[in-house]
């Protein structure tokens, strides 16, 4: 009988272990997929906006802009870039999805730059030039945004008008800091957001890895919070949505099959007024603005016209209606 119940718990203790050590790879295979998404390389972005003739060299290189670094709350320093074009207190923060980086922020800022605003783009953590370990997918970025428009607000003053423009996990980024770090901006412009990372999570692991179930989210949650200090639920515009006050306009592709356009909607839905949304027929992810260019920046000029937030001389501009 000893021999037997010495077989069992052998057994028994061989099974904990590989089940633990399967645990561990599952575990770390989902955060690292996560905090370490493989980025798109910095000349790769260049030269893919400067052969859609989205990057104009000579205008970049000859607008008036200052680089500055932004001390961020969560301890490193975020590479921020000054565009100022025009003569105007009217700013836009642009912040740029995962795996991008500043420089496809720059289509947006000339749009803005034709409303009559200037603007700064920036890097996101362990993007671009800024330092950082990991990707969060809002959680510290967030408080990275909040550093930026801070940064803004004194230079340009307490009068200036500030608004946020985010793009895919910017745009989520922009919500999570209006409805719980501070609404400080005047308005919002959210393209393509998710509205909640553990379902956007299981999305992509469904979609990019053998690990399909909730078993994985719970792991990662484990992981996340021992390896970076948050789990997935703490990252979810939609519980922060609800509280934003200033002007926020939706923007969703319906073909986009990465962050779902069900997830502006639902958004939508929460956010109290004022609010707008336009849902456009064509593009994929973060594709809106490239593919329907023209109907993308009126839809953005009538949203600022609604709410007053135009410059006076907005509509003796190029390229506006």
């Amino acid at each position: 009988m000893g021999d037997r119940i010495k077989r069992w718990l052998t057994a028994t203790g061989i099974v904990t272990g590989v089940s633990a050590a399967v645990g561990s790879a599952v575990g770390l295979l989902a955060t690292n997929r996560l905090m370490y998404m493989k980025k798109k390389e910095d000349d790769v972005i260049l030269q893919r906006e400067i052969s859609a003739k989205r990057f104009d060299e000579g205008w970049y290189n000859a607008v008036n802009k200052s680089e500055r670094w932004v001390d961020s709350p969560n301890g490193y320093r975020l590479k921020a870039v000054l565009l100022e074009p025009l003569d105007t207190n009217h700013y836009v923060v642009i912040s740029h999805g995962v795996t991008e980086n500043k420089i496809n922020s720059v289509k947006y800022a000339r749009m803005f730059e034709r409303l009559g605003f200037n603007s700064v783009i920036y890097d996101h953590r362990r993007h671009g030039d800024s330092e950082g370990r990991t990707t969060s997918f809002g959680h510290y970025e967030k408080t990275d945004l909040g550093a930026v428009i801070d940064e803004l607000r004194n230079y340009a003053g307490e009068h200036a008008i500030i608004g946020v423009h985010g793009e895919s996990m910017g745009a989520a980024t922009s919500l999570l800091y209006a409805g719980s770090v501070g609404d400080e901006a005047d308005f919002y412009i959210a393209d393509c957001p998710f509205s909640d990372f553990t379902e956007q999570v299981l999305h992509i692991l469904r979609r990019s890895t053998p690990l399909r179930t909730g078993f994985a989210i719970r792991l990662a949650n484990v992981f996340l919070k021992v390896r970076d200090g948050y789990t997935l639920d703490l990252v979810s515009p939609r519980q922060s949505v609800v509280d934003i006050q200033r002007p926020v306009l939706f923007i969703h592709s319906l073909e986009d099959d990465f962050i779902l356009p069900e997830m502006t909607k639902e958004l939508y839905e929460l956010k109290p007024e004022p609010k707008s949304i336009r849902l456009f027929d064509k593009g994929g992810h973060a594709q809106s603005y490239n593919e329907n260019t023209e109907d993308y920046e009126q839809t953005v000029s009538s949203f600022l016209e609604e709410y007053g937030l135009l410059p006076s001389d907005a509509g003796d501009r190029p390229g506006i209606a």
